[in-house]
């Protein structure tokens, strides 16, 4: 029963990180995407600060940014 609960969860917090980083690399303005952002959250349960949900993009962007000279070094 833990197995089936732990499997529910890492599918749940991976399709709300998906959606997440789909809006992020949305080519919609900034302010449009975190609006639709934090309502996907909210409609899920999850309630954050604007604060909080500028830290959690500022995430995202940096990863986004440290992926190309990742795959460089790697190559």
């Amino acid at each position: 029963m833990k197995n089936t609960v732990g499997i529910l969860a890492a599918f749940l917090g991976g399709a709300i990180l998906g959606g997440a980083l789909g809006l992020l690399f949305a080519p919609e303005s900034g302010e449009v995407t975190r609006k639709k952002l934090a309502e996907a959250l909210e409609k899920r349960g999850i309630k954050l600060s604007d604060f909080d949900l500028d830290e959690l993009i500022s995430n995202f962007s940096s990863k986004k940014e440290e992926a190309p000279q990742q795959d460089m070094q790697n190559s």
